[in-house]
């Protein structure tokens, strides 16, 4: 067994599975991670950023082949040209070989167009209904956002001296695998190729595997999957939650007891609690409410999203500010808060019951039947004009502050003191992405919720489920960068000790085969002889031809008008299965029949020894062992012959 490790972030992940000749694909995570390496996308033309200085290399002919692709702010140096972003790497494992994907959740599949468009992909692709369309949503609004706002001409040249520029540019990961984003064409035929499954449904997988997906308690109809082969089990988890938030809880009893649990991503931000984040984000919004300013929170358009809305309008209410509007800006802002309605049967239990009353079962429906939450597509949409005013809370995107409608918002809000952003998304450092806006002057706030599995519950986690072999991002091995001496922020030690793999590696995981399944054809059961060697076990040898399909192996008769002599030479080369005790009587007449008359018969505790004093030979016979000494080879295979003759054979 194999895996191939197709990407750098644990938390979009993407690694290729290869056991029984079978490739399976296990996410297709995204990192967007790069867009931050380039200047914002406004939708209005920025003065300031058109008037940043071009940055100079101190080496002349660099000057002139660079022709103004980078810009500098506030020292730090940015590419100015269409945003790139990092798909999952395809030089590592042929993409046409792969069998099958396997998606866990919308945020681990926006690399799918690049898999199943470009690379000569012909197999399945299996997620639940939520995933499918909420990654839709996801493509979507970043197709949107970027098309939005084209530039004329892309930035290639300074990846030809990316050795001499200045960190953290000089540092980014490999830039000459970036491309640009996707079509919306690419989104409509990937997600054509996806099959949608519901929660422990088993799925056939070419004949040899079955995989079943099971709740991860992470997102709506996130999930973890089960792989077998009917010997052995794999259970692969991805972004897993056991808190208590609006989908299914997490089904840990169908992970019990892998030969292999293959576990990766853990939460982004290990130092902090999402609940007491989930606090300060209701404190720190009402903060700048309460001075007469406007609070930006930079976000995906849903996951987190649903929570947020509830917690804020509650708190909100509890101290007096019911009055203040919150406004949704996103492409697909509509489509996404009718889904989280309709998909009831991926909800929590909670959720559930107030579908059958019948309510809505996330509040924001209510909020908006009461115009307080108000959703547009983008910032032109009719009726946003007559419905804006302020103080209010703006939730949008992108949350890199690279495109999107949030870029317009930090330009108009960010030389004011009196407003506040909010960062709450953990999939961005907040610094970096805020340096072409440097410098700002409107508050910010970091507390970003990660409801994904923290290293105490991963921990926690592992010694219930009791797995034979673990296997997890090797970075989660060490403390993080963040919290060096946090020995704590770690996978714990195991025995056998937890694997941990590296970004674009290939490793071999000590899980072997050992047995197979073969269905015995009828007819060639009915031909069968057993001969009993003791009450309730039987055994017989038999002949016949293998049959291999589809990953199903099936022995049948082989007839001898199919195969001519070929059943004769069979039956001759078929292994004899001795089985009994030597009759010591009839051995002695074998013995004399060859000329052998000189044997001594002498017994001993443990059975019968013969001796044969002309040709120097001793055979002891002991219970279900017999041991010939003889110097003369020819006539050791006589004597062979001769023992075989005295026991039954299969």
């Amino acid at each position: 067994m194999k895996i191939y490790s197709l990407g750098a972030n644990p938390n979009k992940p993407c690694n290729i599975l290869n056991f029984k000749g079978v490739s399976l694909m296990l996410d297709c995570g995204l990192d967007i991670n790069s867009a931050l390496h380039f200047l914002p996308l406004p939708l209005v033309a920025s003065k300031r950023l058109s008037n940043l200085p071009n940055w100079i290399p101190k080496d002349a002919q660099d000057a002139a082949l660079l022709d103004g692709e980078l810009k500098e702010c506030e020292n730090r140096v940015l590419v100015d040209g269409p945003i790139e972003i990092l798909p999952p790497q395809s030089d590592i494992f042929d993409i046409c070989d792969v069998d099958t994907i396997l998606l866990s959740n919308h945020a681990c599949m926006l690399a799918l167009p690049f898999i199943t468009e470009e690379t000569g992909f012909k197999g399945r692709v299996y997620a639940t209904e939520p995933t499918l369309q909420i990654g839709r949503l996801y493509m979507e609004e970043l197709v949107n956002y970027l098309e939005r706002t084209p530039k004329s001409q892309r930035a290639n040249r300074w990846k030809q001296v990316i050795q001499s520029l200045p960190p953290p540019l000089s540092g980014a990961l490999r830039p000459n695998d970036w491309k640009k984003v996707y079509s919306t064409k690419a989104i409509n035929a990937a997600l054509a190729k996806v099959r949608m499954v519901g929660f422990n449904e088993k799925i056939d997988i070419c004949g040899a595997l079955t995989v079943m997906a099971v709740s991860s308690g992470y997102s709506l109809g996130s999930c973890n999957w089960i792989i077998h082969s009917g010997y052995e089990k794999i259970a692969y988890v991805s972004a897993s939650s056991t808190l208590t938030t609006h989908p299914r809880p997490m089904d840990q009893v169908a992970l019990r007891n892998a030969d292999l649990l293959i576990l990766t991503a853990l939460t982004q931000t290990p130092v902090a609690n999402p609940d007491s984040m989930l606090g300060e984000f209701c404190m720190a919004v009402a903060s700048t409410l309460r001075s007469g300013g406007s609070c930006l929170v930079p976000c995906h358009p849903s996951g987190l999203l649903y929570d947020l809305f509830e917690c804020l309008s509650v708190h909100l209410d509890n101290i007096g500010l019911s009055q203040i509007p919150l406004f949704f800006f996103s492409p697909v802002a509509e489509t996404s808060l009718a889904y989280s309605n309709i998909f009831a049967e991926w909800l929590s239990s909670g959720k559930q019951s107030k579908v059958y009353l019948p309510e809505e079962p996330f509040p924001h429906a209510h909020l908006i039947k009461n115009g307080r939450l108000k959703h547009f597509p983008s910032l032109h949409a009719e009726g946003f004009t007559n419905e804006y005013r302020q103080p209010c809370v703006v939730f949008c995107g992108h949350p890199s502050l690279r495109f999107g409608n949030v870029v317009h918002f930090i330009e108009l809000w960010g030389n004011h003191s009196n407003h506040s952003i909010v960062f709450v998304e953990p999939d961005f450092p907040y610094l970096e992405a805020l340096a072409p806006y440097q410098p700002l002057t409107m508050k910010i706030v970091h507390c970003p919720i990660d409801t994904s599995l923290s290293f105490t519950q991963a921990n926690k986690l592992i010694r219930d489920l009791k797995p034979g072999n673990l296997l997890v991002p090797d970075v989660y091995l060490h403390p993080p960068v963040s919290a060096p001496l946090r020995s704590d922020l770690v996978i714990q030690e195991l025995d056998p000790p937890a694997l941990g793999m590296k970004s674009y590696q290939v490793l071999q995981l000590p899980i072997k085969r050992k047995q197979e399944k073969v269905h015995l054809d009828p007819a060639l059961a009915s031909r069968l002889e057993p001969i009993q060697f003791k009450t309730g076990l039987s055994a017989s040898t038999l002949t016949g031809k293998l049959d291999a399909r589809d990953n199903k192996f099936t022995l049948k008769v082989l007839n001898e008008e199919e195969g001519g002599t070929l059943y004769s030479a069979a039956e001759r080369m078929l292994p004899r299965h001795p089985w009994g005790s030597v009759d010591t009587t009839q051995l002695l007449h074998l013995l004399s029949q060859h000329g052998l008359l000189d044997a001594r018969v002498e017994d001993t505790p443990r059975g019968v020894v013969i001796h044969l004093p002309r040709e120097d030979t001793v055979i002891q016979l002991e219970g279900s062992n017999t041991h010939v000494y003889c110097h003369d080879e020819a006539l050791r295979r006589t004597l062979r012959d001769i023992l075989l003759q005295c026991l039954p054979c299969l």
